[in-house]
């Protein structure tokens, strides 16, 4: 009897688990930073006024199993074996892929008005990427579609690059001045 109540507790929680994953909320979207950081949250040499985002990839770590020889083997003369080598296993850590900061400029919040998150949207919907409605609001669905958008161009983020809007029209590029 106490093992089914446990399978049904197991159960129900695992619901609850998978009835949130389901939920187009910003708790989806856990360790996603701010919408948009200002200067003061910005790389050494960022110019004035403007506003970034910061897009972390974690060290990835494997476990190693190394064969370290202990022994060598012992042989005849003739190259036969007489006795196998003997070795002692060693496991570590070891860093795959170092971890990854990507600092990348964002329009600043005072631009992320709702006509223009809304743009954004009817922007990422003409691509196949954004499906909800047009709110013009930077909810988590919103978040997910700029996030697939820009993952191919290595921001894996949903804040919005300042490259990936100009990308998609909706901020002006700068030209440099002609003379």
């Amino acid at each position: 009897m106490r093992f089914q109540v446990t399978r049904v507790l197991a159960s129900l929680a695992a619901f609850a688990a998978l009835g949130a994953c389901d939920t187009p909320t910003d708790e989806v979207l856990r360790g996603e930073p701010a919408l948009v950081q200002t200067h003061e949250k910005a790389p050494p040499g960022a110019a004035p006024g403007t506003c970034w985002g910061k897009d972390v990839t974690p060290a990835i770590i494997e476990t190693v199993t190394d064969r370290i020889p202990v022994q060598p083997a012992d042989m005849h003369e003739d190259g036969t074996i007489n006795a196998e080598p003997v070795y002692r296993l060693e496991t570590r850590q070891a860093i795959v892929q170092e971890r990854r900061e990507l600092w990348f400029e964002t329009p600043c919040e005072d631009q992320l008005t709702p006509d223009f998150v809304a743009s954004v949207q009817r922007a990422l919907a003409a691509r196949g990427l954004y499906r909800g409605a047009i709110t013009g609001e930077m909810d988590a669905r919103t978040r997910r579609a700029i996030r697939r958008f820009q993952a191919p161009e290595g921001i894996d983020s949903g804040i919005l690059s300042l490259a990936a809007a100009r990308k998609m029209g909706l901020v002006a590029v700068q030209r440099p001045d002609v003379e």
